[in-house]
């Protein structure tokens, strides 16, 4: 095996070192990357005098068929190749000859990887916003759908207030879009542009940083060269982001799995979506759920793994960094693989709006009964203690609240004939038209916003998205 940095050594290094040592199998995923970094350094050594324009046409020629192979998938590794930049180094020495030498001129694979890394995850962003904004666009799709549809909410998983299904469908709607926020936000500081500080000092050439970073879409430049090639919070904060949009999804995969178990029977999914069991021929599984909910956990263990490896590193690049890609790319990968599921899982679920309603008792208007006594003048904290009093009454004669008799009532405290009509659960939801309430006025101002926004958004993600699947040469 022939090595780039193999001049100071009098021996091979042992085939189980490296073996351990090669990040190919993990980094060639970075292949577009490096091929797209190394035209564009290419560029710069040239404005800086150490290419001549004859060396910086063969590396272009050169480095634009190496793109073609790994586009058409005719790319051969062979067993030297350590990893994905000497894997391109080595393919273009053997197609342009000695100028391959001179493109890693004031590079090091310190701030190469540092580059492709980032530009990996820039260009991946938008596929993971997309992914996020379809699971979006389903849920508002069913909160329209649902129209005035009523639901039973819960708190602590004991029935709480009714509320609005199309108002409960958009509450996940929110959670996705801080998640979007999220990734919105650390595209910032993604787009820092290591390249040029070289194994940890910076170059000693002249080169033009600021167009580099232009040229290869970087909004910014790093400012400390130490810092740039050692930097991985970037990687960390995605998996963040990964993970909190991991556990959003389980979140509501969970709620899925209950909801469409026998014991509530508010939901059913399409057979397209569930599995059976190999012996018990009734079954109809929300496997999908499961493994989103699963896969939750793998995500947090990503990134705990990652934040584990980074937190005794000292100073500049250590060889610990390696182990920063594997868990970004499995992230990715498993968001990748569940977001479509869950959007046409939803899209294609049937709800039974009569489980719902039936599952409404009138304990639920309690507070509804609190509130009542409140218009009476009530303070609402001895209306509270009244109510609870109304509640255990009605326990005790094992009574609704809404079939209570109006003698008991009156014995416990100032109520009057009308009190009845505190256990319409429409009345008690159209009572909540504050701004974020679940009354069908606020639920209609939300959506509203909401197809405003995500209009506008969807725009712009594909716009994004647009513009990298441009700058991919791979």
């Amino acid at each position: 095996m022939t090595m780039m940095w193999g001049g100071r050594f009098a021996q091979k290094l042992d085939q189980l070192a490296w073996d351990l040592n090669s990040s190919l199998p993990v980094d060639k995923r970075m292949a577009a990357q490096d091929v797209e970094g190394s035209l564009a350094w290419a560029d710069a050594i040239r404005g800086a005098g150490i290419l001549s324009e004859k060396e910086h046409a063969s590396l272009s020629v050169g480095l634009a068929t190496v793109r073609e192979e790994f586009t058409s998938g005719r790319f051969t590794f062979v067993p030297s190749d350590e990893d994905i930049h000497t894997a391109v180094e080595r393919r273009l020495a053997e197609l342009v000859g000695d100028a391959a030498g001179k493109l890693h001129t004031g590079r090091s694979r310190n701030d190469q990887v540092a580059t492709d890394f980032r530009l990996w995850i820039l260009q991946t962003i938008p596929s993971l916003e997309t992914a996020l904004k379809e699971l979006q666009s389903v849920i508002i799709e069913q909160a329209e759908l649902a129209e005035t549809t009523l639901m039973p909410g819960y708190t602590h998983l004991q029935r709480a207030q009714p509320v609005l299904l199309a108002h409960w469908w958009l509450s996940y709607y929110w959670s996705l879009q801080r998640d979007l926020e999220r990734l919105q936000d650390l595209t910032k500081r993604v787009s820092v542009l290591p390249l040029g500080s070289g194994a940890l000092a910076g170059v000693p050439f002249d080169i033009d940083r600021a167009a580099l970073a232009d040229v290869l879409g970087f909004a910014d430049v790093s400012q400390n060269s130490i810092d740039a090639v050692s930097d991985r919070d970037f990687a960390a904060e995605y998996l963040f982001c990964a993970t909190i949009v991991g556990i959003h999804l389980s979140k509501l995969a969970e709620q899925i799995v209950l909801f469409t178990s026998a014991e509530f029977g508010f939901f059913e999914l399409s057979d397209a979506f569930s599995t059976g069991s190999s012996l018990m021929p009734q079954k109809k599984n929300p496997d999908i759920f499961e493994l989103t909910r699963g896969k939750a956990g793998a995500l947090i263990g990503l990134l705990t793994g990652l934040l584990a490896t980074l937190k005794g590193l000292p100073s500049a690049y250590d060889k610990d960094l390696q182990e920063d890609k594997s868990p970004v790319f499995q992230a990715t990968d498993i968001l990748l693989a569940i977001l479509p599921v869950i959007s046409s899982a939803l899209k294609t679920i049937t709800v039974n709006p009569e489980r719902m309603s039936n599952a409404i008792d009138s304990s639920m208007m309690a507070t509804d009964l609190a509130d009542y006594l409140v218009s009476k003048g009530v303070p609402f904290r001895e209306a509270h203690g009244i109510t609870g009093k109304v509640v255990r009454a009605a326990a005790e004669r094992q009574v609704s609240l809404g079939k209570m008799s109006l003698e008991t009532y009156q014995a416990i405290g100032p109520f009057e004939a009308d009190v009845y009509q505190v256990f319409d659960p429409m009345k008690s939801v159209e009572k909540r038209n504050a701004l974020g309430g679940t009354s069908p006025q606020a639920v209609k101002k939300q959506l509203d916003g909401i197809r405003r926004l995500h209009s506008l958004e969807k725009a712009q993600v594909q716009s994004r998205q647009t513009l990298n699947s441009k700058s991919k040469g791979v």
